[in-house]
């Protein structure tokens, strides 16, 4: 991760059911807000934490159970969204985070963000979702196929590899330099991460979101969506619905940007989440 050199981010871990979870984060104090991914990795997150940090805050971008650098390895239960927002109560219970805390959420990260609001997996006072699932937006077919296991099974690491290129290629849009696309493939190298990501993939069902509407509708707690308008997996048709039909919702759209939006903004999407949480 050479990018990380550049910021004054640092990755660390802490123990979540007897493996190491990684995290990147700034060490500061501060309010916490805390950074949740969907089929990338912490690495999402990481444009915008300094920016972040400046505002006073401490973000936590944690990488779930089997994914990016954390340890551990999903199946099919454990890749759940309920299941994940449990393991995400327990990474929050080992870093001692207690009280409100803020929450964002990106692609099934933010399918994750919702269920802790809604189930009170953590006392969550304020949601952020960037570019997230939502509705049955999800899976998109590139997910959706390794729902069937003979498809699991009969894939290769060369297949993985090539299919995540062309995914984070369109997803970073005009942010996709060579380093960049590289840096998000790091993890996928090693064949239990290409594992668990199969099996995040083949968990994805959108009835996790949509048994979850009521409940937002209801909720009072202050909604952010932040949006790259050029997402081509995430519609921004969707986040308008939400924002028309969810009380306490406030919509940023972000232009020529894509799935990925805090490669091509970071300093407005830091400075739209940084306002969010602290007013």
């Amino acid at each position: 991760m050479n990018e990380i050199a550049a910021t004054t981010a640092v990755r660390t871990t802490v123990e979540v059911d007897g493996d190491l979870a990684s995290y990147l984060t700034v060490e500061r104090d501060g309010p916490v807000v805390l950074l949740l991914h969907g089929t990338y990795w912490s690495r999402v997150w990481l444009p915008v934490l300094d920016g972040l940090a400046q505002a006073g805050l401490r973000p936590v971008a944690v990488d779930l159970r089997g994914l990016g650098f954390s340890g551990g390895e999903l199946d099919l239960e454990t890749a759940t969204v309920p299941a994940l927002a449990e393991w995400v109560g327990r990474f929050a219970s080992a870093l001692e985070i207690s009280g409100p805390v803020a929450v964002a959420g990106h692609d099934i990260g933010g399918a994750i963000a919702q269920h802790l609001l809604v189930h009170d997996g953590l006392e969550v006072d304020r949601l952020a979702l960037v570019n997230s699932v939502t509705y049955d937006s999800w899976p998109v077919p590139g997910v959706a196929r390794f729902r069937d296991p003979n498809i699991v099974a009969a894939t290769t690491a060369e297949e993985v590899l090539s299919a995540r290129r062309r995914a984070v290629t369109m997803a970073l849009a005009g942010a996709a330099t060579q380093q960049r696309i590289d840096d998000y493939l790091e993890p996928w190298a090693e064949a239990r991460v290409r594992r668990s990501w199969m099996n995040l993939a083949g968990a994805a069902d959108s009835r996790y979101t949509m048994d979850l509407v009521p409940a937002l509708r209801r909720s009072p707690v202050p909604k952010l969506l932040i949006w790259g308008e050029d997402d081509e997996f995430q519609k921004v048709e969707y986040a308008e619905r939400f924002s028309s039909e969810i009380p306490h919702t406030t919509l940023v759209r972000i232009p020529d940007a894509g799935h990925i939006p805090t490669e091509n903004a970071p300093d407005r999407i830091a400075r739209a989440l940084a306002d969010f949480i602290t007013r």
